[in-house]
């Protein structure tokens, strides 16, 4: 399990530097269109920081045996789907009722912390 959650926070890694240096340079006139450039840099740091999450998940889940490492990899997961995925939607299409969503992986965010919390008390 443990090389599995190292592996997704890798490839999550490396889709936010990809996704960030196109945003940079092959969108950058869609997000100034929209207006959404920092929105876009918002998503790709936050998809950056839980890919990085993810990458420490997994090594602590080589030493500690806990569902709680588990479930804070799988909010991970859907924080960085919801809540960056709904920012780079919205940056590219100024498709704005996407912003409502965005909360939702923010608190599956939280919700990851505090599974980590749990995961490194005992």
């Amino acid at each position: 399990m443990e090389k599995r959650i190292i592996q997704i926070g890798a490839v999550f890694c490396a889709l936010a530097v990809a996704i960030g240096a196109f945003g940079a340079h092959g969108l950058k006139p869609t997000l100034e269109q929209f207006g959404r450039i920092e929105t876009f840099e918002t998503a790709v740091k936050y998809h950056f920081y839980h890919g990085l999450g993810l990458l420490i998940l997994g090594a602590l889940a080589s030493k500690l045996e806990s569902s709680w490492l588990k479930w804070s990899a799988v909010f991970m997961v859907l924080g960085i789907l919801i809540f960056s995925g709904s920012l780079y939607i919205l940056s590219l299409t100024g498709i704005t009722w996407l912003g409502a969503i965005t909360p939702i992986g923010g608190v599956a965010f939280i919700a990851a912390w505090v599974a980590l919390v749990f995961g490194v008390k005992k």
